[in-house]
Protein backbone atom coordinates (compact mmCIF):
# COMPACT_ATOMS: atom_id res chain seq x y z
CA UNK A 1 0.00 0.00 0.00
CA UNK A 2 1.44 3.40 -0.98
CA UNK A 3 0.47 6.90 0.14
CA UNK A 4 -2.13 7.20 -2.61
CA UNK A 5 -3.79 3.96 -1.47
CA UNK A 6 -3.90 5.36 2.07
CA UNK A 7 -5.61 8.52 0.83
CA UNK A 8 -8.12 6.41 -1.12
CA UNK A 9 -8.85 4.38 2.02
CA UNK A 10 -9.43 7.56 4.02
CA UNK A 11 -11.83 8.88 1.41
CA UNK A 12 -13.64 5.55 1.28
CA UNK A 13 -14.35 5.85 5.01
CA UNK A 14 -15.43 9.48 4.82
CA UNK A 15 -17.22 9.42 1.47
CA UNK A 16 -17.98 5.84 0.43
CA UNK A 17 -20.31 7.22 -2.23
CA UNK A 18 -17.38 8.60 -4.26
CA UNK A 19 -15.32 6.67 -6.80
CA UNK A 20 -11.82 7.91 -6.03
CA UNK A 21 -10.07 5.78 -8.66
CA UNK A 22 -9.54 8.86 -10.91
CA UNK A 23 -8.14 10.76 -7.90
CA UNK A 24 -5.65 7.97 -7.32
CA UNK A 25 -4.59 7.85 -10.97
CA UNK A 26 -4.14 11.60 -11.25
CA UNK A 27 -2.41 11.75 -7.87
CA UNK A 28 0.14 9.18 -8.99
CA UNK A 29 0.72 10.95 -12.30
CA UNK A 30 1.14 14.26 -10.49
CA UNK A 31 3.64 12.83 -8.02
CA UNK A 32 5.47 11.07 -10.83
CA UNK A 33 5.69 14.30 -12.83
CA UNK A 34 7.09 16.15 -9.84
CA UNK A 35 9.71 13.46 -9.19
CA UNK A 36 10.75 13.25 -12.84
CA UNK A 37 11.04 17.04 -13.12
CA UNK A 38 13.26 17.18 -10.04
CA UNK A 39 15.58 14.47 -11.31
CA UNK A 40 15.86 15.93 -14.80
CA UNK A 41 16.39 19.38 -13.28
CA UNK A 42 19.48 18.06 -11.52
CA UNK A 43 20.87 16.93 -14.86
CA UNK A 44 20.22 20.33 -16.46
CA UNK A 45 21.76 22.13 -13.48
CA UNK A 46 24.93 20.06 -13.85
CA UNK A 47 25.31 21.78 -17.24
CA UNK A 48 24.45 25.25 -15.94
CA UNK A 49 20.96 25.08 -17.44
CA UNK A 50 17.38 25.28 -16.30
CA UNK A 51 14.65 23.11 -17.74
CA UNK A 52 13.41 26.12 -19.70
CA UNK A 53 16.85 26.90 -21.09
CA UNK A 54 17.43 23.29 -22.02
CA UNK A 55 14.12 23.26 -23.90
CA UNK A 56 15.16 26.19 -26.07
CA UNK A 57 18.63 24.81 -26.77
CA UNK A 58 17.31 21.30 -27.48
CA UNK A 59 14.66 22.70 -29.83
CA UNK A 60 17.37 24.55 -31.77
CA UNK A 61 19.64 21.50 -31.86
CA UNK A 62 16.97 19.07 -33.04
CA UNK A 63 15.86 21.50 -35.76
CA UNK A 64 19.07 20.55 -37.58
CA UNK A 65 21.68 22.73 -39.22
CA UNK A 66 22.02 25.67 -39.07
CA UNK A 67 20.41 25.22 -35.62
CA UNK A 68 18.54 28.51 -35.94
CA UNK A 69 14.84 29.31 -35.72
CA UNK A 70 12.78 32.47 -35.66
CA UNK A 71 11.21 33.40 -32.34
CA UNK A 72 7.82 32.47 -33.82
CA UNK A 73 9.08 29.03 -34.79
CA UNK A 74 10.40 28.56 -31.26
CA UNK A 75 7.05 29.69 -29.87
CA UNK A 76 5.19 27.18 -32.01
CA UNK A 77 7.51 24.35 -31.03
CA UNK A 78 7.44 25.11 -27.32
CA UNK A 79 3.94 26.49 -26.71
CA UNK A 80 4.88 29.31 -24.33
CA UNK A 81 3.99 33.01 -24.40
CA UNK A 82 6.09 35.44 -26.40
CA UNK A 83 7.14 37.23 -23.20
CA UNK A 84 8.32 33.97 -21.70
CA UNK A 85 10.22 33.11 -24.88
CA UNK A 86 11.89 36.52 -25.02
CA UNK A 87 13.02 36.15 -21.41
CA UNK A 88 14.44 32.66 -22.07
CA UNK A 89 16.30 33.86 -25.16
CA UNK A 90 17.67 36.90 -23.29
CA UNK A 91 19.09 34.68 -20.52
CA UNK A 92 20.62 32.21 -22.96
CA UNK A 93 22.10 35.04 -25.02
CA UNK A 94 23.58 36.59 -21.87
CA UNK A 95 25.27 33.23 -21.14
CA UNK A 96 26.66 33.08 -24.68
CA UNK A 97 24.63 29.98 -25.63
CA UNK A 98 22.54 31.59 -28.39
CA UNK A 99 22.73 34.72 -30.51
CA UNK A 100 20.18 36.70 -32.43
CA UNK A 101 21.09 37.21 -36.07
CA UNK A 102 19.32 38.78 -39.01
CA UNK A 103 16.87 36.44 -40.64
CA UNK A 104 18.24 35.76 -44.13
CA UNK A 105 14.68 35.21 -45.39
CA UNK A 106 13.18 38.32 -43.74
CA UNK A 107 15.45 41.33 -43.30
CA UNK A 108 13.02 42.80 -40.74
CA UNK A 109 13.27 39.77 -38.46
CA UNK A 110 15.82 37.77 -36.53
CA UNK A 111 16.55 34.14 -35.92
CA UNK A 112 17.89 32.65 -32.73
CA UNK A 113 20.95 30.50 -33.39
CA UNK A 114 23.05 28.22 -31.23
CA UNK A 115 26.56 29.46 -30.61
CA UNK A 116 29.45 26.99 -30.57
CA UNK A 117 29.31 27.13 -26.77
CA UNK A 118 25.55 26.53 -26.87
CA UNK A 119 25.91 23.55 -29.18
CA UNK A 120 28.60 21.97 -27.00
CA UNK A 121 26.54 22.61 -23.88
CA UNK A 122 23.31 21.16 -25.23
CA UNK A 123 25.09 18.19 -26.86
CA UNK A 124 26.52 17.23 -23.47
CA UNK A 125 23.28 18.00 -21.64
CA UNK A 126 21.10 15.95 -23.98
CA UNK A 127 23.44 12.97 -23.65
CA UNK A 128 23.15 13.13 -19.87
CA UNK A 129 19.41 13.87 -20.10
CA UNK A 130 18.78 10.67 -22.06
CA UNK A 131 20.89 8.74 -19.56
CA UNK A 132 18.84 10.21 -16.69
CA UNK A 133 15.57 9.33 -18.43
CA UNK A 134 16.83 5.80 -19.10
CA UNK A 135 17.71 5.42 -15.43
CA UNK A 136 14.31 6.77 -14.35
CA UNK A 137 12.37 4.22 -16.40
CA UNK A 138 14.78 1.32 -15.91
CA UNK A 139 12.64 -0.42 -13.29
CA UNK A 140 9.99 -0.95 -15.96
CA UNK A 141 10.56 -3.79 -18.41
CA UNK A 142 10.76 -2.69 -22.07
CA UNK A 143 7.27 -4.08 -22.80
CA UNK A 144 5.89 -2.20 -19.76
CA UNK A 145 7.47 1.02 -21.03
CA UNK A 146 5.79 0.49 -24.41
CA UNK A 147 2.45 -0.27 -22.79
CA UNK A 148 2.61 2.71 -20.42
CA UNK A 149 3.64 5.01 -23.24
CA UNK A 150 0.69 3.85 -25.35
CA UNK A 151 -1.76 4.32 -22.46
CA UNK A 152 -0.44 7.79 -21.68
CA UNK A 153 -0.70 8.72 -25.36
CA UNK A 154 -4.38 7.72 -25.35
CA UNK A 155 -4.91 9.63 -22.11
CA UNK A 156 -3.25 12.80 -23.46
CA UNK A 157 -5.06 12.61 -26.79
CA UNK A 158 -8.36 12.42 -24.89
CA UNK A 159 -7.65 15.73 -23.24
Amino acid sequence: MDDIDKIKTQWAKQRPDLNTDPMALIGRISRLSHHLSQEMGKTFAAHGLTSAGFDVLATLLRSGPPHALSPNQLLAAMMVTSGTMTHRIDLLEKDGLVRRIRNPDDKRGVVVALTDKGKKTVDAAVTDHVATQTRLVSHLAPDQQIQLNALLKVFLNGL
